[in-house]
């Protein structure tokens, strides 16, 4: 089928193209009453504007990249839905990339995106990530970057975060007020902020209880179910444990399921708490005790940012989003 064209529309209407052209544009040089002959006669012959072609005569474009590291974890959906409830009102669209976290995929995801001169990129960093260059680009190339959840603090521009120091304390505190002890940590890559932060709550609240946090209590880079069923059945052979703060909840979810395989009693026997809030969190037996992130709340302030950073209105900011404890079954008391 053919492209509908400008000039098909001016023949259609016996006008010049440039006339279509500034109607289409809603240039108020050309009259209301052709303004609408136009848009009508445009969607009675299916025309679809040249996207790449208007924003290069604008010098900026309506679309905006957002690069995640999985589609399908909850909290990203989320982070997804609350962007497009701010940027979508805006006149904004939005293309989603997704990088299965890999560093490489991520590269390629921001190099498409500039390539496409989208207006800006609002990303969260895959576990891979160690280089930065590729951010570094989209910065000295003036296109506004806003990073959230993952994020690295040394790259310019408005950063959204959750508070994960205070929800991992808030988890801990609750296990330990539970009268669980032995306290081990499922972690992320520490290498990673979100991940570091989750730790240091870990142990501050331990500390505070006159705990000491051994090295053999920190599993690191277990945020996956299969990874935390395999980190618990080293645990329940290797050392006296009788609760676990996870950095996630799939790694807890993993965790649970060996528990119980192992004929362990949950709670009472061993305490378990997660972070997220997965919806499989209140569905599953037992229910996870879990960090709530508002990862909706989070989405909204990213694309708020992003609006005001295509404003000129940067601020180089980093803003906090709060995190709640939800208590289910999974933490109860300790017999």
């Amino acid at each position: 089928m053919k492209k509908i064209t400008i000039n098909d529309i001016a023949k259609e209407l016996g006008v010049t193209p440039s006339t279509v052209s500034r109607a289409l544009a809603g240039n108020t040089r050309v009259s209301e009453k052709t303004r609408k002959l136009v848009a009508d006669k445009a969607q009675e012959m299916g025309y679809e504007p040249n996207v790449m072609a208007a924003s290069l005569r604008k010098g900026k474009s309506d679309t905006i990249g957002l690069v995640v590291p999985r589609i399908n974890r909850h909290f990203f959906s989320n982070v997804i839905s609350g962007v497009e409830e701010v940027l979508n009102p805006a006149g904004y669209n939005l293309v989603i990339c997704q990088t299965g976290e890999d560093a490489e995929k991520e590269r390629k995801a921001v190099a498409t995106l500039l390539r496409n001169r989208v207006g800006g990129i609002i990303l969260s960093l895959s576990v891979q990530t160690g280089l930065f260059d590729h951010l570094d680009e989209v910065v000295s190339r003036k296109v506004p970057l806003v990073q959230f959840d993952r994020i690295n603090p040394d790259v310019e521009g408005d950063k959204i975060v959750n508070d994960n120091f205070s929800g991992a304390y808030m988890a801990v505190r609750h296990l330990l007020e539970e009268g669980y002890r032995h306290i081990v940590h499922f972690a992320g890559d520490l290498g990673l902020r979100a991940y570091a932060e989750r730790f240091d709550g870990y142990k501050k609240a331990m500390e505070e209880a006159g705990l000491e946090v051994l090295p053999s209590m920190v599993f690191e880079n277990t945020i996956t179910r299969d990874a935390g069923y395999e980190a618990m059945g080293k645990l329940l052979a290797d050392q006296k444990a009788d609760a676990v703060f996870c950095a996630g909840d799939y790694s807890a979810l993993g965790a649970i399921e060996c528990l119980k395989a192992k004929g362990v009693k949950i709670p009472g026997d061993f305490g378990v708490v997660g972070y997220a809030n997965e919806p499989f969190a209140e569905l599953m037996y037992p229910s996870l005790t879990t960090v709530e992130q508002n990862a909706f709340v989070m989405g909204n302030k990213a694309a708020s940012a992003m609006i005001r950073c295509l404003e000129g209105k940067a601020f180089n900011m980093e803003e906090v989003v709060p995190v709640s404890l939800i208590k289910r079954e999974s933490s109860g008391k300790r017999r």
